[in-house]
């Protein structure tokens, strides 16, 4: 190992109710392997307990169980303290006690860290005020709805505003870990985990979320953080000239791009986004076409259905009629055959 660092990486990992797997699973891995040489699991750089208040059994979003290795320690035992976050729709992501273990964490100056939807939980316990959040692009608009007065980004991987990092999750828990086993162990023990787990390279926490609104590579940052930008302002509306700015051009910058990368203007594809939104709605949910309207930020229904059918060839009314003859089309054919399944074995 890379003796250039001595102090052990330790982290207490706190797992909300239905938490993910992937972001806890790939952390934990990226520790374990930077931890010792080659594929040995030696716990020699690093080492972590997954805490709870009552060692109950936590339960992942996919079912999957996690044993608590520990009741809750002295946060300054450890280096960081990991919260897990897990689906939103779920009340008390963590129980009282395991929030006031949190917020005597952060007022002891132990780092703290909301891994996936765990920033929720941090920003929920008022422990985000005064810093910048990071969220999955995913979740976006529904942290700006909850927390207006915390600063939100989901063009970043990560972010470390004083003693918080928050991280989007997926596979930038790997990054995260990684940075941290550079930051605490050294480049050894970060190159060793990230070999292993067939990682080309570490990201950096300000390199873009993997995101394609429109379905087509646009090889230039800049678009691609302006397509976010769009997708995260669907029912209000910015103007060309402030997403222009959000992303460090002009308007005549970013039209140049825009026409280079994609072939379209950036008001063409801002209204592609809004089309593409409404479509996942009127598929996939009941709502009024009068809101799905509002919600893709278009003032009235005539607008809005004159540019969808221009777009998708038909009025969202016919699409959902549509979809709904297909499942009813589908249904009585699973049933056809059921009952061609069930002669067959009365026969034999």
């Amino acid at each position: 190992m890379d003796g250039s660092k001595s102090a052990k990486l330790k982290i207490g990992f706190l797992l909300a109710r239905n938490f993910t797997l992937s972001a806890f699973s790939l952390f934990v891995d990226t520790l374990r392997l930077g931890s010792d040489e080659k594929d040995k699991s030696g716990r020699v750089a690093c080492d972590w307990l997954v805490m709870s208040s009552d060692r109950r059994f936590a339960t992942s979003s996919s079912g999957v169980q996690v044993v608590p290795t520990a009741l809750l320690r002295p946060a300054t035992e450890f280096t960081y303290i990991v919260v897990v976050g897990g689906r939103l729709t779920d009340a008390e992501a963590l129980d009282v006690d395991t929030i006031r273990y949190l917020r005597g964490a952060v007022e002891d100056g132990v780092p703290v860290i909301g891994l996936c939807t765990g920033s929720f939980i941090l920003a929920d316990a008022g422990l985000l005020k005064g810093r910048t959040a990071c969220v999955s692009w995913l979740h976006h608009n529904e942290f700006r709805e909850l927390f207006p007065d915390t600063p939100v980004t989901s063009h970043e991987l990560f972010v470390e505003d004083d003693n918080i990092i928050t991280c989007a999750g997926g596979s930038s828990a790997a990054d995260l870990a990684a940075f941290l086993l550079n930051r605490h162990v050294g480049e050894f023990a970060e190159r060793n985990a990230l070999e292993i787990l067939q990682i080309a390279r570490r990201r950096d926490a300000r390199e873009m979320q993997t995101r394609n609104p429109l379905g087509q590579r646009a090889d230039d940052k800049r678009v691609e953080m302006a397509l976010l930008i769009m997708e995260q302002h669907l029912e209000d509306l910015l103007e060309i000239e402030d997403i222009a700015s959000q992303t460090g051009l002009s308007r005549r910058q970013l039209e140049r791009s825009f026409r280079t990368k994609l072939g379209v203007s950036p008001a063409s594809a801002y209204l592609r986004v809004r089309l593409d939104a409404a479509m996942r709605l009127v598929k996939t949910t009941t709502l009024p076409l009068a809101e799905i309207a509002v919600m893709s930020g278009f003032e009235n229904s005539s607008h809005f259905i004159r540019k969808f059918r221009e777009c998708f060839g038909n009025p969202p009314a016919t699409v959902r009629k549509n979809l709904r003859l297909e499942t009813v089309r589908a249904e009585n054919i699973g049933a056809a055959a059921l009952r061609r399944t069930t002669a067959e074995i009365n026969r034999t």
